[in-house]
C-alpha cells in the first residue's frame, strides 16, 4: 500500500472517529489563562472514595468506547478490536485528545496496556477468554504487585513466597507503591517460588484477586497530602493454580513483559504540565530575568526533544521491532522534563508558590513540585534506565555484583 493510500485511510478513520467522539462528548474548547482548573498535580490528592467515583466515570466513557468499536482498536475482533495499525490508535488518540471525556489515570493503562497483553502473552486460553476482554472492557481493573521495600528496585530481589499446597499455592509478603490499589479488582504479583535457583529463575507470577481473604491495603501518605500509593499486605492468601500466570519459575519473562510495556507508555510524561509552565511564563505579568529566560528556553526545547523522541519509538512499534533502549531514553527524558518544569515554576513563583494566596495557577505548582520525584521511581528507576542504555547501546560491562 501506498504511502499516499494510508494517508488517505487515516484520514478517513480520523473523520469517522471524530463524528463518533462528537456524540458523546463536547469539543474540548481553548481555555483562558486564570480559567477553569489550575490542577497541575502528577499523583491526584483524592480519598479512596474520591478515586473510586472518578475511575468510575471513566470506565463508562471506556466501556461506551469499547461497545462501539472504538476501544483495542490494534487488538484482535475476538477481543472486541478491530486488527487495525498503531496508525489509527495514535490517529484515535490525537482525535480524543481534541474532546472533552473523561481524563483516565494511571490504572487504565497499566490494566488496557499492560496487564491485558501480557494475559494475553503468557495466560491459558481460560485466563485469555475470563481477563483479556474484560481488561480492555474495563470491567476488571488491574494493579501491579511488584515493588517491595527489600527489594529497591532489583524486581528479581523479591522475598513474597508462593508455596505450594496441594493443587494450590499461599502466598506471604509484603509489596508497596502500588497504584490503584483501593480500585483495583485483580493484582499481578511477582513471587518468589524456589529459593535454591539463581534468583532470576526462582520467580513465578500470579494473578491475585484483590478481595481474596489475606490481602489488605493500607494507603501511604505522600508529601503532596495524597495518598496514590498503597502497601498491600498478602497473608496466607490461598490461591488455586489457575491464578499461576505462565510456567512455574518463568515469573521473571512475564515480569519483562510488563515492564517493557510500562517503558513505552511513559514517553509522554510531563508533557502537559511543562506547556502549562511555559503559559505561566508568558502570563507572569512582569518580564522574565535572563535567568528565567533561560530555563524556560532550555525547557521548550528538552520539551521538543522529548515529543521527538516518542515518536522515534511509536515509529519502532510501528515497524514490529522492539524499542527497548528508546523507550528507556524516554523515560529519562520524561523524568528530566518534569524536574526542570520544577526548576522555572520555582524560580519564577518564589514565595508565591509556597503561600495560598487564591491567585489561580500559583500555590497549585505545589502538586507537581511535591509529586514530580516519584516519578524518578515510578516505572523503572533513573538508574536502572541509565544501566540498560550503558550495557545495551553502548555495550559496557555489567555493574559487579556486592
Amino acid at each position: 500500500m501506498s504511502t499516499s493510500t494510508v494517508s488517505s485511510d487515516v484520514r478517513a478513520f480520523t473523520a469517522e472517529a471524530t463524528e463518533w467522539l462528537s456524540s458523546v462528548a463536547a469539543p474540548r474548547t481553548s481555555t483562558t489563562w486564570g480559567e477553569g482548573s489550575d490542577s497541575v498535580a502528577v499523583f491526584e490528592n483524592w480519598t479512596p472514595e474520591e478515586e473510586r467515583r472518578h475511575t468510575d466515570v471513566v470506565r463508562d466513557y471506556e466501556r461506551r468506547k469499547f461497545d462501539a468499536g472504538w476501544g483495542p482498536l490494534d487488538w484482535p475482533a475476538e477481543y472486541g478490536g478491530r486488527d487495525l495499525p498503531l496508525s489509527h490508535v495514535l490517529a484515535f488518540r490525537r482525535a480524543e485528545d481534541r474532546f472533552d471525556v473523561p481524563r483516565r489515570t494511571e490504572m487504565f493503562s497499566v490494566t488496557q496496556q499492560l496487564v491485558a497483553p501480557t494475559i494475553e502473552k503468557w495466560g491459558t486460553p481460560e485466563q485469555r477468554a475470563t481477563y483479556v476482554r474484560a481488561m480492555l472492557r474495563t470491567d476488571l481493573m488491574a494493579c501491579q504487585l511488584f515493588s517491595e521495600t527489600e527489594a529497591g528496585s532489583d524486581l528479581a530481589a523479591v522475598r513474597t513466597r508462593a508455596v505450594r499446597d496441594g493443587d494450590g499455592w499461599v502466598l506471604n509478603g509484603h509489596k508497596v507503591w502500588t497504584s490503584g490499589a483501593t480500585v483495583s479488582d485483580i493484582g499481578v504479583a511477582v513471587c518468589r517460588t524456589d529459593s535454591s535457583v539463581p534468583k532470576h529463575k526462582g520467580l513465578t507470577v500470579f494473578l491475585v484477586p484483590m478481595d481474596a481473604e489475606g490481602v489488605s491495603v493500607r494507603p501511604i501518605r505522600q508529601m503532596t497530602g495524597g495518598s496514590s500509593f498503597n502497601e498491600v499486605y498478602l497473608e496466607n492468601v490461598r490461591l488455586t493454580d489457575a491464578h499461576r500466570l505462565g510456567p512455574e519459575g518463568q515469573g521473571w519473562q512475564v515480569a519483562l513483559t510488563v515492564l517493557a510495556a510500562e517503558r513505552l507508555d511513559g514517553g509522554n510524561l510531563g508533557l502537559a504540565n511543562a506547556d502549562r509552565a511555559v503559559e505561566l511564563a508568558r502570563n507572569l505579568g512582569r518580564p522574565l530575568t535572563e535567568i528565567e529566560l533561560d530555563q524556560v528556553a532550555d525547557l521548550v526545547v528538552h520539551s521538543h526533544v522529548q515529543r521527538v523522541t516518542a515518536m522515534r519509538v511509536a515509529g519502532v512499534v510501528v515497524s514490529g521491532r522492539d524499542p527497548g533502549p528508546e523507550a528507556s531514553v524516554g523515560k529519562l527524558l520524561a523524568t528530566t522534563t518534569m524536574s526542570r518544569t520544577s526548576a522555572a515554576v520555582r524560580r519564577m513563583l518564589g514565595s508565591d508558590l509556597v503561600s495560598d494566596t487564591g491567585e489561580w495557577g500559583t500555590f497549585a505548582w505545589t502538586e507537581h513540585v511535591l509529586g514530580a520525584p516519584g516519578y524518578r521511581i515510578a516505572g523503572g528507576t533513573d538508574e536502572i534506565q541509565h544501566n540498560i542504555i550503558a550495557e545495551r547501546v553502548l555495550g559496557l560491562p555489567r555493574e559487579p555484583r556486592p
